[in-house]
């Protein structure tokens, strides 16, 4: 029987590379894996088209941060295609005022040209506060960010500023549900996490110790662990 094909949407300003420690779990399974390309569009609803354009049939969902709120959309628009789903450091809740003005800030940045400053300023906020000084997982994020670039950066803000809220269709989720969240992530803790693991029938929830936010990439061998798992059931 062939391995079902999964989908991971990665998180702002990320690319393949935020799941780099995962892509070879879940091939070891067998299964054709796909990075969705989430930076063409400026609202969810037009990235979750983006994204389902191009994927295949029927797939296992995965998605980090932003990654989430695609993923959200997905299983409105296209429920039956979805087999399982993974929510990883994401929330279903909209924007907040105070989150919605410093993503304005951020972006007023990038059009007065202080692009650069950005992923100086946000690594501290998206890693465990252990890894603050972690100049390697630092390089990382930095790199995907500069190479993803300013444009991608005000675009996929815009959509995230714009996204709905996802709690009134939690319930409707019906497809087996992985989530996992960083014990110390700080942009999406883990109360945020437990909201929709008791909001979503059966839904597995998952803490990843001594992790914050970006936990495929702070906590690369335990989510790959996760993640496999996860795809295998």
């Amino acid at each position: 029987m062939e391995a079902l094909p999964a989908l991971l949407i990665p998180g702002l300003g990320c690319d393949t590379r935020l799941y780099g420690s995962q892509l070879p779990a879940l091939f070891r399974q067998g299964a054709t894996v796909t990075v969705a390309n989430h930076t063409r569009s400026d609202s969810i609803a037009a990235l979750a088209d983006d994204v389902l354009a191009a994927a295949p049939p029927r797939f296992a969902l995965a998605g980090l941060s932003m990654g989430g709120y695609i993923a959200f959309e997905i299983m409105r628009r296209a429920p039956d295609r979805v087999a399982k789903l993974a929510l990883l450091d994401t929330t279903a809740r909209p924007d907040t005022p105070e989150q919605t003005a410093r993503r304005k800030t951020q972006i007023e940045m990038v059009h007065t040209g202080k692009f650069g400053d950005l992923p100086g300023l946000l690594f501290p906020v998206f890693v465990h506060a252990s890894r603050r000084n972690d100049h390697a997982l630092r390089a990382v994020v930095e790199s995907m960010m500069f190479e993803s670039g300013a444009d991608v950066f005000v675009r996929q803000q815009t959509a995230i500023m714009g996204r709905r809220d996802s709690r009134p269709y939690l319930a409707a989720i019906r497809c087996p549900t992985l989530i996992a969240v960083g014990y110390g992530d700080e942009l999406t803790p883990p109360a945020l996490a437990k909201e929709m693991a008791d909001a979503i029938p059966g839904a597995k929830l998952e803490v990843v110790p001594d992790c914050g936010h970006l936990s495929t990439l702070e906590q690369p061998d335990f989510m790959a662990r996760t993640l496999a798992a996860w795809h295998s059931v």
